[in-house]
């Protein structure tokens, strides 16, 4: 098969012969192309698919990996505030402990009578100077917790020496409040003495175990140490008396008396008001009867008032 084509020039009618190689090129063109151009298209498409398939997936990746980091930021934060919870209750302690030792400092600066105004434990200490900055820091948690391990351990350790200074001058002080001196009243004057002497009822030469010291009824009647007390009560000649004790086997004695102040089982101090002068009992006025008993046997109570105090 051929085809003949007619074509018009200037020199006139001229024919192109197409023979059948030809036309089965021509063919094969008009035929391969539209196909060709199908294919393409369709693994152009199957790979703009897969391209978006792809991006999907690492979106997907993203947001998993965002997700862990926020969790690990959440746990992060958490531990954080645990170990700041943990210190929060560490430094209350040890603030517990300052308190401590602020009370403890302030009983030893009364017991001891030094100045409180030259050592306020309730305010910070004053400081200061010119200094530079070190580069120390923590490097971590455990060492801020060791830090804090050593200020508790030389808080405690200050807590335990101020408490045996403490307890050094407690036992000082209640040595000296102990100490049996002075006159039982605040008034009045010494209306008989210690021993032998006429028993003011009968005339006759009697025993008298103590010391008298006259004046009104109603007067102050004092303790002359520190002690607990006894005995408050009526007792035969004595009419209402009051024993003091005052340890290492030394009891004062306070008889006559209108009324008491104080009651049995009761810590009184030195100088403290026990009760009030009275006319109770085997007495002629008011006064006092004043005894020191040693080891349970009266002892002559005047070297006792002639004292000079503790």
């Amino acid at each position: 098969m051929s085809i003949t084509i007619l074509k018009r020039s200037s020199q006139g009618m001229r024919s192109v012969k197409l023979n059948n190689g030809f036309l089965y090129t021509i063919t094969f063109f008009l035929i391969a192309l539209p196909i060709a151009a199908g294919v393409s298209g369709y693994y152009y498409a199957t790979g703009l698919d897969k391209a978006a398939k792809v991006e999907q997936v690492t979106i997907d990746n993203w947001q998993l990996e965002i997700q862990d980091q926020w969790a690990e930021l959440e746990a992060a934060k958490q531990s954080s505030q645990q170990q700041i919870n943990a210190l929060t209750a560490r430094l209350g302690m040890i603030q517990a402990h300052v308190r401590r030792l602020d009370a403890a400092g302030e009983r030893i600066l009364t017991i001891s009578g030094i100045d409180a105004s030259e050592f306020s434990f309730g305010s910070s200490p004053a400081i200061g100077g010119p200094e530079k900055l070190t580069a120390f820091a923590p490097d971590s948690t455990s060492d801020l917790d060791a830090s804090f391990d050593e200020v508790n351990i030389s808080l405690q350790s200050r807590e335990q020496q101020l408490k045996v200074l403490e307890s050094l001058l407690m036992d000082k002080h209640m040595g000296l409040e102990r100490y049996i001196s002075g006159r039982p009243t605040t008034k009045g004057w010494l209306s008989s003495f210690y021993g032998e002497r006429n028993d003011p009822f009968t005339g006759k030469p009697a025993w008298h175990a103590g010391i008298d010291f006259a004046g009104s009824e109603g007067d102050n009647v004092i303790a002359t140490a520190a002690g607990v007390v006894s005995w408050v009560g009526k007792r035969s000649g004595y009419g209402l008396l009051i024993e003091i004790n005052h340890g290492d086997g030394l009891v004062t004695r306070y008889g006559h008396n209108k009324e008491a102040t104080v009651e049995k089982g009761a810590v009184v101090k030195k100088g403290q008001i026990i009760s009030k002068m009275g006319n109770t009992g085997r007495s002629t006025g008011a006064h006092v009867h004043y005894e020191v008993i040693k080891n349970g046997r009266p002892t002559n109570p005047t070297p006792y008032v002639n004292r000079r105090k503790g």
